[in-house]
Formats: C-alpha cells, structure tokens, sequence
C-alpha cells in the first residue's frame, strides 16, 4: 500500500477548492452541465492530477461536459498556475466519477431487498 503524501493531498484539495471556482465562474459554454469537482489525485511529482468530476444530467450532458472540460484543461492550468503559490502546476486529466451513480444504485437495491424482505416476514 502507498505511503499517504500530505503535501500532494493538500495541494490536491487546493487545486479541488480552485477548479470548483473556475468551473462555475469562468467557463461559459453552454454544453457544461452542472459540475461538481469531487477529488482530485496529485501524483507524487505533481505532474499530473487527476480530477473527478460528476456531473447532474444523463450520458450526453456528462459526456459533452468531460469534453469541454478537457478542451479547457490549459486555460484552467494557467489560471491555477496564477492563483497557487507552487512552482510547478500539474497537467490536469479529466475523470468521471461514478461512485455516486454506483452508490445510489446499492442503495435503491438496498432498499428493495429489505421492502421485499418485510413484505415476505409479513405474510
């Protein structure tokens, strides 16, 4: 198991608190659906970051907001490198993140299983 870097999850979380910024108040195409940044994952050598979104709306509206996300990466790369105080600013790499989508499905089966299982012991 890797050793847990503070220094890249703190730079992760400030370049999270930034993008989520920069999304909503610079970036004015109309295909972005509303976008959440929710983790970002800075390598160890802070090249590259890792950035999961999720966004509110079907595949279409999730596929073209990655895609206007990723033509935006160097606009957003500049503005992070004006707004943090580090040397190097890493490439970004835009991620859907479906572990709210997956949690929500356990939990309408969750909840199916115990409705059917109440449903069984009441008869």
């Amino acid at each position: 198991m890797p050793k847990d870097y503070p220094r890249t999850r703190r730079v992760g979380e400030q370049i999270q608190r930034e993008l989520a910024m920069l999304v909503r108040e610079e970036i004015k195409d109309p295909r972005l659906g509303i976008t959440t940044v929710s983790a970002v994952h800075v390598s160890r050598d802070f090249s590259h970051a890792k950035v999961y979104i999720t966004v509110l709306g079907d595949a279409e509206v999730q596929r073209q907001s990655l895609e206007v996300l990723r033509r935006a990466a160097g606009f957003l790369r500049r503005e992070l490198g004006r707004r943090m105080l580090t040397r190097t600013v890493p490439e970004l790499h835009f991620v859907y993140d479906e572990s709210i989508e997956r949690g929500s499905r356990l939990d309408a089966l969750i909840e199916q299983a115990v409705t059917e299982d109440k449903a069984r012991h009441r008869d």
